[in-house]
């Protein structure tokens, strides 16, 4: 007999909301207008306890040009911009669209680092960095969202702290899973600029759901292996790009420090 507890939850529109076009795993996103979308709790008057933690995380790192804009709240949840052209993901891997050239990868690759790296100037980890939380505007401009991860004061002690945590294919591997920090921020960052490039996750001969699928992905990264058809040159590329366009900061030189060198096999030895 099976212990696993299945809950299922069914769409439903607040007053104001036209219709649901996403859901993550607490929160429906609903649009409002054409220029504003509503996440909200999945049931009516469920937790908002995360929801209230990403409300003032966003309050608290204000506004960018590459991070959602927190519009105004309520008790029924947040409304936000509405980044019409929906996730990096579904834009990549799901959607048909002409080819993506290399200087709008480049360019996403840098809206990206500008915005984690402000996020880290304002002490925020975002903890869950990965294409399907980073959304493309109207102008295919590159905006981060989904903010339910930690706040730290100026010590390193967690202030708010809203439990996300990256899929195995963006985890950087690390003693106590639960920890997160600016080098697990930056792995992940890495990763997703990997799918950018390539269009598709690391390891993409590991298939999501066949036995052992997620054991086979960590092993990997505890071992240091990266992925091979990601070449060098295209990295070199892309460095390049960014240690010009963004001179020096923390998140550029910690993407610098992952990268791999010409001939090398992809084994790295973790600090």
């Amino acid at each position: 007999m099976s212990d696993i507890e299945t809950i299922e939850y069914f769409q439903y529109c607040p007053i104001g909301v036209q219709r649901v076009i996403a859901s993550g795993t607490s929160s429906w996103i609903g649009v409002v207008d054409k220029s504003t979308v509503l996440k909200y709790a999945l049931q009516p008057g469920g937790d908002t306890t995360r929801l209230e933690i990403e409300c003032k995380i966003l309050t608290i790192i204000g506004e960018h040009p590459h991070i959602i804009k927190l519009k105004s709240s309520s008790s029924v949840g947040l409304y936000l911009e509405w980044a019409v052209n929906g996730t990096l993901y579904n834009y990549l891997a799901e959607l048909s669209h002409p080819t993506i050239n290399i200087q709008q990868k480049l360019l996403w690759c840098r809206e990206l680092a500008s915005a984690v790296a402000y996020v880290h100037s304002k002490r925020v980890i975002h903890c869950d960095i990965q294409p399907s939380n980073i959304l493309l505007d109207a102008d295919l401009h590159l905006k981060l969202a989904d903010f339910q991860g930690n706040y730290l004061s100026e010590d390193g002690h967690v202030i708010l702290e809203g439990g996300s945590a990256e899929p195995c294919r963006f985890f950087c591997p690390r003693a106590d899973p639960f920890e997160a920090n600016v080098k697990t921020d930056i792995f992940a960052v890495g990763c997703t600029i990997y799918f950018i490039m390539t269009g598709h996750c690391v390891f993409p001969d590991i298939v999501d759901g066949e036995m052992g699928w997620a054991d086979k992905v960590r092993d990997r990264f505890e071992r240091g292996q990266f992925p091979e058809d990601f070449h060098s040159h295209e990295w070199k590329e892309w460095m390049q790009f960014a240690l010009d366009v963004l001179p020096p900061s923390g998140i550029v030189q910690g993407l610098a420090d992952c990268q791999t060198t010409e001939g090398h096999t992809g084994e790295k030895e973790w600090d």
